[in-house]
């Protein structure tokens, strides 16, 4: 069943996050993953978004494949280039069948 990482993201560094995407994108790949929204400030129609937070949409072919990228070794230097970059909500769902 495909897989969805959502997160919600405030960039702290300009530099640090531009290092971080080259980063992650090679990982995500990796990892059979692909954006499908990439830093998109969202058009809220209901409720509130904090204007400085950008939104990121991956989708990947299973749970177990999102979970291969988080911990692996390909990701390993963006993860912990992202605690320097930038702040984050990260979120791992399930599509539907």
């Amino acid at each position: 069943m495909t897989a969805y990482v959502l997160s919600e993201v405030q960039f702290l560094d300009e530099e640090l996050t531009a290092r971080y995407r080259t980063l992650a994108q090679v990982a995500i790949e990796f990892h059979g993953g692909r954006y499908l929204v990439r830093g998109a400030l969202p058009e809220v129609v209901d409720g509130v978004w904090d204007a400085g937070k950008r939104l990121v949409v991956l989708e990947f072919p299973s749970t177990e494949r999102v979970r291969e990228w988080y911990d692996s070794p390909e990701y390993a230097e963006a993860r912990e280039l992202s605690r320097s970059a930038l702040r984050r909500r990260l979120l791992f769902v399930d599509g539907v069948e």
